[in-house]
């Protein structure tokens, strides 16, 4: 089951729609890892301060950032944790890089959902394997590889 919260107006209004576009980005990677469909996912679209905040406390990192995955612990209901979306960060990167905001909307949840599946880019190989899954992942929604020309670096 995935959960959608749209807490910053903006989102809905830069992209109609952005609750379609992150239901389908996150139910793509779960579809693709193989997670039962009982497994749960909830998913924040919000605002810099927001996210701000989050990344403070939970990070010791005081700036927002683009995404942030919260794992769950194993749990009875099997949900897997939480992703929150900056939308100014998000906003920003997207027209910087030139692309549309609901093509990097998706990657990023594409990106949150993996952290949340245990997937990581601490390291090369990391790095190398969770951008491999998320080329096939967004290549099946149509959106173009985010890494082409330097796109779509990590905040």
């Amino acid at each position: 089951m995935i959960d959608i919260e749209v807490e910053e107006a903006a989102w809905t209004y830069a992209e109609a729609d952005a609750e379609a576009l992150v239901r389908r980005a996150a139910e793509a990677v779960l579809k693709w890892e193989g997670a039962a469909n009982d497994e749960g996912v909830t998913i924040l679209l919000t605002d810099d301060a927001s996210v701000q905040a989050l990344n403070a406390r939970f990070r010791d990192k005081d700036k927002p950032t683009n995404v942030l995955s919260f794992p769950a612990p194993p749990n009875p209901e099997k949900h897997l944790g939480d992703v929150a979306l900056a939308f100014g960060v998000c906003d920003r990167e997207a027209r910087e890089q030139g692309k549309p905001l609901g093509h990097h909307l998706q990657h990023l949840v594409a990106h949150g959902v993996l952290h949340l599946l245990g997937y990581d880019h601490m390291t090369d190989e990391e790095a190398e394997a969770m951008e491999g899954l998320e080329r096939i992942v967004l290549a099946g929604l149509g959106v173009p590889d985010p890494y082409a020309a330097g796109e779509g670096d990590h905040v």
